[in-house]
């Protein structure tokens, strides 16, 4: 247990927009004191705390990179572990991006002992609460903390729900849980009575662990607020992170420490698959090349000790071309069920609610946890239900719909954090499975828990067809919301007056229509058009690639832009192959990769090389620095394919 009242025996860091400020700080041995004037940085993604490369250590040498991706470039190699701070404070929004826990465990071991924001993304918050990394959003602490003051440990536990308070008083995730397993603690019974409840909250009730010992699930309800344990049926983990889980397995339970129901367990070899093609000089002579190697030998080693089933690497003719599939489509495409609680060590887990799944990301304690226990901890989220009704006009699909919708203040404020999104009506009735996928994947760009959608036949006739699982079955399994259960808020959508929309460089909340990038910003150049990984590299993106480029071959466009086109998943390339979608891609002149995570994480062809160039993705995020050092523009599959040929961000209406 931590001590019941908490000093900061060090300085306290301000990252502020004025770099000379911060650099200040980091570099002159400046002390600022709390100003709530100062301008702070917003939305520090997991990215820039640990850019892709640093997460190939995963020991203590991640503090040496710490902040090392931060936007501008003023935080260099030790900055952090070697100036004495011990609080560090920004804006709003910390933490969003990636689950990668990688990016609390940096500050941690840099010395940081407690994080300000105005507001914590929940992965990362769960994260720091897990290793025993204090957050808050109360910046009156700082004066006091500034003083010397010592600060009562329960404020910091203020508002969190009673597991979450007890995880940060026992001073991390496996100190905890030896305490629970011991019978010293245990997390509060659900009391909540019968009550309407939301898709989301009707699985969490049927999966929650009424009782420990017996390990009999299920309470009569539940809602917002409520802090429990549920059990998983899905739990997968990839190459990023299975060694670091795989570690604190380990050091908490002990050498011979063995997976509970390994058949459930599914490990990925999907985020590094083509690192050796684009990994900088600078980064080999690190001896990062060896150091990526070993997380995929360490990750079937445990895999093959475990007895789990690891979705590898392919090769053609002797060569590595790829992998099995990235994680989230191959969730989809074999493994999760309707009804079904699934976990996984990447944000875009929450991809699988498109088949009527709880499904969320969490970080490499909880995984490493969960293979033990196989239950995870949950405090009840709010949701939000988005009604979508109309018909789509030509040329827009579920990818403009996410853009517009992240667009809206509520989510760029940060108000959607934590929160689930619901996605309904008669025009999400109308999508095929894989643009629902499309909603439910980019629901964690919100800043939310999940997203979700209700099963129905087109669900069980997809499932059924891919796996020839019994319909009757799947049907049995679906679950929906009731009539009348409570949102904290609900958007209604008409599809028919969607257009075509992008996100600007920055943030996939920084959406504006098509037509209106040109009145802001004239007719940007594009370099690289990249359409991929998990949200745009689906049988239905095929579908869209390929209609923009017969329209562009068939009118005589060449490519003005290097374009990039990957799969999700070999099943998706087979299908692309049977289409006759490769040749034509081919005879356009487009690079054809196969399934893995690569530009997305900039760990793959497609990625930019200078800081000028302008990339058009399908991807799901735009962070700085995610695809590269240039700027990226989000954009649906038709935008991505053609811009390649008209060599500026537009739609298929200016070929």
């Amino acid at each position: 247990m931590l001590p019941r009242t908490v000093q900061f025996p060090g300085r306290v860091l301000y990252l502020t927009e004025d770099p000379e400020l911060l650099k200040s700080q980091l570099y002159g041995g400046a002390v600022l004191r709390h100003d709530p004037g100062l301008a702070l940085v917003d939305n520090i993604s997991t990215d820039e705390l640990t850019p892709g490369w640093v997460c190939y250590y995963y020991d203590a040498t991640l503090a040496r990179y710490c902040l090392v991706g931060l936007r501008g470039g003023n935080v260099e190699q030790d900055a952090i572990r070697n100036g004495g701070f011990a609080v560090i404070v920004s804006g709003v929004s910390k933490g969003c991006g990636s689950s990668r826990e990688t990016a609390p465990f940096s500050e941690l071991a840099a010395g940081i002992r407690l994080v300000v924001a105005k507001n914590i993304e929940k992965i990362y918050g769960q994260n720091c609460q897990n290793i025993g990394l204090l957050t808050s959003t109360d910046f009156s602490l700082l004066p006091r903390i500034e003083r010397g003051e010592a600060i009562p440990i329960e404020e910091f536990t203020q508002g969190l729900d009673p597991i979450a308070a007890a995880i940060v008083r026992h001073g991390g995730l496996f100190a905890y849980n030896r305490a629970r397993l011991a019978g010293t603690t245990a997390p509060p019974p659900v009391t909540t009575p019968g009550r309407p409840m939301t898709l989301c909250e009707k699985i969490i009730a049927a999966r929650a662990i009424a009782d420990a010992k017996t390990g009999r699930l299920g309470v009569p309800a539940v809602r917002p607020g409520d802090a429990l344990f549920v059990r998983t049926d899905v739990r997968f983990s990839h190459e990023y992170v299975t060694p670091m889980a795989e570690a604190l397995f380990l050091a908490g339970l002990g050498a011979d420490a063995a997976v509970t129901d390994p058949r459930s367990v599914f490990a990925f070899r999907d985020h590094l698959t083509f690192l050796d093609r684009i990994m900088p000089e600078a980064h080999v002579k690190l001896g990062l090349r060896e150091q990526a190697a070993s997380l995929a030998t360490v990750q079937q080693s445990f895999a093959e000790r475990q007895g789990i089933r690891l979705y590898g690497e392919v090769r053609r003719g002797g060569q590595l071309v790829g992998s099995e599939g990235i994680c989230h489509n191959v969730v989809i495409e074999d493994l999760a069920e309707p009804g079904q609680l699934v976990i996984g060590t990447d944000s875009h887990t929450c991809m699988a609610g498109a088949i009527g799944c709880f499904a969320f990301g969490v970080g490499a304690t909880d995984m490493a946890n969960s293979w033990f226990t196989k239950d995870v901890r949950v405090q009840v989220p709010e949701s939000v239900r988005v009604l979508v009704h109309g018909t789509m006009p030509a040329g827009v699909c579920a990818k403009d719909l996410m853009l517009h919708l992240l667009a809206d203040p509520f989510f760029r404020s940060g108000d959607g954090i934590g929160k689930v999104l619901e996605f309904a009506g008669p025009g999400v009735s109308a999508m095929s499975l894989d643009e629902r996928a499309t909603l439910t994947n980019m629901a964690v760009e919100a800043g939310g828990f999940t997203g979700i959608i209700a099963a129905d036949e087109t669900v069980v006739e997809a499932i059924a067809t891919l796996r020839g699982t019994d319909r009757g079955r799947l049907r049995a399994q679906i679950v929906t919301a009731d009539p009348d259960a409570s949102y904290c808020k609900t958007f209604r959508i008409d599809l028919g007056a969607l257009q075509p929309t992008v996100a600007t460089p920055g943030d996939p909340r920084n959406g504006m229509p098509l037509r209106e990038l040109r009145g802001a910003r004239g007719q940007v150049k594009v370099h690289l058009a990249y359409g991929g990984s998990c949200t745009g590299g689906k049988k239905a993106d095929m579908d869209m690639y390929a209609a923009v480029v017969r329209q562009a071959l068939a009118r005589g466009h060449t490519l003005r832009a290097r374009t990039f086109i990957q799969f999700g998943s070999q099943r998706i390339r087979d299908y692309a192959l049977q289409q006759g979608y490769v040749a034509l891609f081919e005879r356009a002149g487009i690079e054809l990769i196969d399934p893995s995570c690569g530009a997305c994480i900039k760990a793959g062809p497609g990625v930019s090389t200078t800081a000028d160039e302008v990339t058009i993705s399908a991807i799901n995020r735009n962070f700085p620095g995610r695809s590269g050092p240039g700027q990226v523009y989000l954009g649906s599959p038709f935008v991505v394919a053609a811009s390649g040929f008209l060599g500026y961000v537009g739609g298929p209406d200016e070929l």
